[in-house]
């Protein structure tokens, strides 16, 4: 069953433009439950370096699912507006939302940077070099420089890789995306699966984006990923359902789940990111919420953000502490989720006390009376 989401924006409610719509509340607690994923699947990649024999080894996929979840959110939240708030309102609206965890991760990621016990990279790079590696992360400028950690595009905080292809995206949204009808948006949708399957045959898979060596497979992802959720909006493809918060999560951890081969990734991974994300987006928008999830979604999407950007710097120190100490493989089942729960509670404290006041503070200095 489908029911038509788009709201008319007219004359008389233009002052409201800036009015936040409400939330899906399953899809944000979803995206939380891919946050919490994606600093699993982390730890896990450290400590379990064959992907074949790692139990959540395609936890990389949660970006495909954030990606498409973006592009579905914003389809909602801008087409009717888009044309009433202009490019730079909305330039404004996204960076306010988007880059204070930006460079709160950066800063974070520098100071663990200098501080690290167990690694000397300042000594190894110096003062302009680490003045430089910040500057990227803060500004998501690309800078590939350091091959002790593998060359990401943003050393010092490993997950900006996705936001700066979220900008890319968010750009291009505002400039194009919502111009197009549904036939050439099904067209883009077409070309960004075909890119992506290429992507997946000439890599074997489709975890790149996040280094130097694989920096257009994350335009590839994005590509299609946000395209496609932005389809499922326009085309109404909401799946009216029962299965609930859990039902849902359910579904999402089995994405992650499914083994890692490296002679079938090229082949499983297109059909999740093609086929499955869509269509949780569809189920997750169209199910109904039980009341007594309904703190637990909203909590898990206010963090989801702020720990998928600020965790990254904790995990270098992991990194250096596991190559350097070489603990124990009990020691390290101990230390992996008192870590996550951690960086959970962690992250909370920086949403609460950081993020959410940098925010309010930009909104009323840029926003106020425009």
């Amino acid at each position: 069953m489908r029911y038509n989401l788009a709201k008319v924006i007219t004359a008389e409610n233009k002052t409201n433009l800036l009015a936040t719509k409400q939330h899906f509340e399953i899809l944000d607690g979803l995206r939380g439950v891919a946050a919490i994923v994606v600093v699993i699947y982390h730890f896990m990649e450290i400590v379990i370096t064959n992907y074949n024999e790692n139990f959540l080894s395609h936890g990389f996929l949660a970006v495909d699912f954030f990606f498409c979840l973006s592009g579905f959110v914003i389809a909602y939240a801008y087409d009717s507006r888009a044309p009433h708030i202009g490019i730079t309102q909305f330039f404004k609206l996204r960076l306010i939302r988007l880059h204070p965890l930006v460079f709160i991760g950066s800063v974070l990621g520098l100071i663990t940077f200098l501080v690290d016990p167990y690694s000397d990279l300042y000594e190894v790079y110096g003062f302009g070099k680490t003045l430089l590696l910040f500057l990227s992360s803060a500004f998501l400028i690309p800078y590939p420089a350091m091959p002790e950690r593998y060359t990401n595009l943003f050393c010092l905080n490993a997950p900006a890789w996705s936001l700066f292809w979220e900008y890319i995206a968010n750009i291009f949204y505002i400039f194009v995306l919502y111009r197009l009808g549904k036939k050439s948006l099904m067209a883009l949708v077409f070309i960004g699966a075909v890119c992506l399957c290429y992507v997946a045959v000439n890599a074997t898979n489709i975890g790149g984006g996040w280094g130097g060596q694989n920096f257009w497979d994350g335009g590839a992802r994005v590509l299609f990923s946000f395209t496609a959720g932005m389809l499922v909006y326009r085309l109404n493809w909401i799946i009216k359902n029962k299965l609930g918060f859990l039902g849902m999560t359910a579904l999402l951890l089995t994405a992650f789940l499914v083994p890692f081969n490296d002679k079938y990734n090229w082949i499983t991974e297109p059909i999740l990111v093609i086929f499955y994300f869509p269509l949780l987006v569809a189920l997750g928008a169209g199910t109904t919420l039980n009341p007594s999830f309904k703190k637990v979604c909203n909590l898990s999407g206010e963090i989801s953000y702020p720990l998928y950007m600020v965790h990254y710097p904790f995990l270098w120190i992991f990194l250096t502490y596991v190559e350097d100490v070489q603990p124990s493989t009990s020691l390290q089942w101990v230390v992996i989720p008192v870590s996550v729960l951690l960086l959970i509670v962690f992250s909370y404290l920086v949403m609460r006390f950081l993020d959410i006041p940098l925010r309010k503070y930009l909104k009323q200095k840029f926003l106020s009376n425009k």
